[in-house]
């Protein structure tokens, strides 16, 4: 988290204890935690994104912790698909709902 140097999942899963860089410093996984707000780059970036797209997918979320959550919002299509296990408040927009978790979507899936 000091030197922002990157370390392969390996390094982390083969650590003893808490990982820790060549600098000292903790290491963190590339992703956002819970609580950690998104940088602006890819709040625009999804933004932009979105706005253009001619489907929306959105999977395996109740939309309801923010930023990510209000990006639904920016989708001008007529092609909204929704995938949770459970209903949730945007339903209502969503061409197709399926209430179902994911693994038994994807399994379902022929590709």
């Amino acid at each position: 988290m000091n030197c922002k140097k990157f370390y392969d999942a390996n390094y982390v899963f083969e650590s003893k204890e808490i990982p820790k860089c060549s600098c000292g410093g903790t290491i963190k996984p590339d992703v956002v935690l819970y609580e950690e707000g998104l940088d602006d780059n890819t709040i625009m970036n999804s933004i932009k994104v979105i706005l253009n797209a001619d489907v929306l997918i959105v999977a395996g979320t109740s939309l309801t912790v923010y930023p990510a959550s209000g990006l639904i919002n920016y989708y001008r299509g007529n092609k909204l698909v929704l995938i949770n296990r459970d209903a949730i408040p945007f339903d209502y927009k969503a061409n197709l709902v399926i209430n179902e978790s994911l693994g038994k979507v994807f399994e379902n899936l022929e590709i």
